[in-house]
């Protein structure tokens, strides 16, 4: 018995098989770090006990230091399942040759947009920004960096030389505080952050205000490595989709998700993301 076993490792290694990470019956979960630690470990408790009752096995929450670690740990089966913007699952994609899939988004991902704030009254459109210190969030990210971007290159905008400063704060919340400081005049997030942030009063709106929301585009998803066993990834999605905020727990779930449901995802909904990318030149 030893030696078959013995035999089975030598022929894995001998072939580069690569096992899954819930090959080990933990089943694990990362996220983009798009917030604060402490959030993003609040938002994944329930969501991580949920799965573990779906999927019946172990579930842990894997943080990450930032966006590219993200794809990393995806891309090298260190994790089965991640949340991604919509940029940094074109890059998963590419980098992986296509073998990361989305899964599921919500579904305001489907039509989601991107906020420009600023508490500088001279400040009242796009136009207004040449010659201010600017903030984007993480230079992979899609509602805080790539989309922001590309509509500033769409009206024109010299991104190298309007500005008399750019910066990346790496984090939504972390650029509505650099603008609420005054350390930048104006900066880019996502809308859902900025929301949320309205809603709890943790930024002062009649200071710090919007003044030019993007067109829509989409965004976040869940994804997963194509090397999932079909049943695995079958039973995950089908989790996600019966999330409902008619049950204490769905609605804890999908609350904390910022979403009222998740809608399936497919690979093809990011073409204006991959277009977007070459025109910034970041792809």
């Amino acid at each position: 018995m030893i030696s078959r076993l013995i035999r089975l490792v030598l022929a894995v290694v001998a072939l580069g098989i690569v096992l899954p990470a819930q090959a080990d019956s933990v089943f694990r979960v990362t996220v983009i770090p798009d917030e604060a630690p402490g959030e993003l470990a609040r938002k994944a408790a329930p969501l991580v006990k949920y799965l573990e009752a779906k999927l019946g096995t172990k579930v842990e929450f894997t943080p990450v230091n930032d966006y590219a670690a993200a794809v990393e740990t995806l891309i090298n089966h260190k994790v089965d399942l991640a949340w991604f913007g919509g940029f940094t699952f074109v890059q998963a994609s590419v980098r992986s040759g296509g073998k990361v899939i989305p899964i599921v988004q919500r579904e305001e991902d489907e039509k989601f947009k991107s906020v420009f704030i600023t508490s500088d009254p001279a400040i009242n459109g796009l136009a207004d920004l040449k010659g201010k210190d600017f903030s984007f969030g993480s230079q992979s990210s899609t509602s805080g960096h790539l989309m922001p971007r590309y509509y500033l290159l769409e009206a024109g905008f010299d991104i190298d030389k309007d500005f008399h400063r750019v910066s990346y704060s790496g984090a939504h919340d972390a650029t509505i505080a650099a603008v609420a400081a005054g350390k930048v005049q104006a900066g880019a997030l996502n809308i859902s952050v900025w929301e949320k942030f309205v809603a709890d009063k943790k930024v002062d709106a009649s200071k710090v205000r919007v003044f030019y929301t993007t067109p829509p585009f989409h965004d976040y998803n869940w994804s997963v490595s194509s090397d999932m066993p079909a049943a695995t990834r079958e039973k995950l999605t089908k989790a996600f989709l019966e999330l409902t905020p008619a049950t204490p727990e769905g609605k804890e779930i999908l609350d904390l998700q910022r979403t009222k449901r998740f809608v399936p995802a497919q690979a093809t909904d990011y073409k204006a993301i991959v277009n977007a990318g070459h025109s910034a030149g970041l792809l």
